[in-house]
């Protein structure tokens, strides 16, 4: 399949099926942008599928996202094919299933990106799922009846940042290396106005699915906090 083909077909009908809202922001995006963001988005979004299978036990959802991590993690050509068809059988939603499947021509795209590029997408996926193991280590298995909770304040912060503070740090870096207007930019200060950016977007994230993360087991409210105010997670 021709390059052109393949990104059409993951950006223009893949991506707005396993998105709620990002889909809408990547049609406005420059046409510099929109590429290495777009294969960012599915690589990621791949990864919280590995992560989110409930049919599979935790410890082998772990490894699955170990040998993931793996393959961005080792210098030269991206391969996923080995773990996309181990991958897709677990997998009921035909949307992610279908992602899962095409991770190969994800690498294919990704390695149409500029150098930089894929440097920025490698770091942000290798940051971004360290958030999704501290969910499958931290926490009970979904459905178990018991609840497990993140301990300080510190451990929050480092979790939003892990799992969308890293994400307004590549999107501010990605758009200063292809937009001429935005080079100006003092690099540091607006990456740290992004990690900020996605941090409270995590927490709007974390206040309203509360009660849902609580019936899974999940909670994200630091236990230390909680016990000052004489609260439990398990209340």
């Amino acid at each position: 399949m021709a390059a052109c083909g393949i990104a059409s077909q993951l950006l223009g009908e893949i991506l707005p099926r396993v998105s709620r809202s990002f889909s809408l922001s990547i049609r406005i995006l420059p046409p510099s942008v929109r590429q290495p963001v777009g294969v960012a988005y599915l690589f990621c979004r791949a990864a919280d599928t590995i992560a989110d299978t409930a049919l599979l036990p935790p410890d082998r959802r772990l490894a699955h996202l170990e040998q993931y991590r793996a393959a961005f993690a080792e210098p030269g050509p991206l391969t996923l094919a080995s773990l996309s068809q181990q991958l897709t059988g677990p997998q009921q939603n035909p949307a992610e299933r279908e992602l899962l499947a095409r991770l190969p021509d994800c690498c294919a795209l990704f390695e149409e990106c500029p150098v930089e590029d894929q440097q920025c997408i490698r770091t942000l996926v290798l940051t971004l799922t360290q958030g999704m193991q501290i969910d499958l280590r931290a926490f009970p298995r979904e459905q178990e009846g018991r609840v497990g909770a993140l301990e300080t304040r510190a451990d929050l912060d480092r979790y939003t940042y892990l799992v969308a503070g890293c994400v307004g740090e590549f999107w501010t870096k990605v758009a200063m290396a292809h937009l001429p207007t935005l080079r100006h930019w003092d690099v540091a200060e607006m990456a740290a106005r992004g990690v900020q950016f996605g941090k409270g977007l995590q927490m709007t994230n974390i206040l309203r699915d509360l009660a849902q993360d609580l019936r899974s087991g999940r909670c994200y409210l630091p236990r230390v906090e909680l016990a000052r105010l004489g609260v439990q997670p398990e209340e």
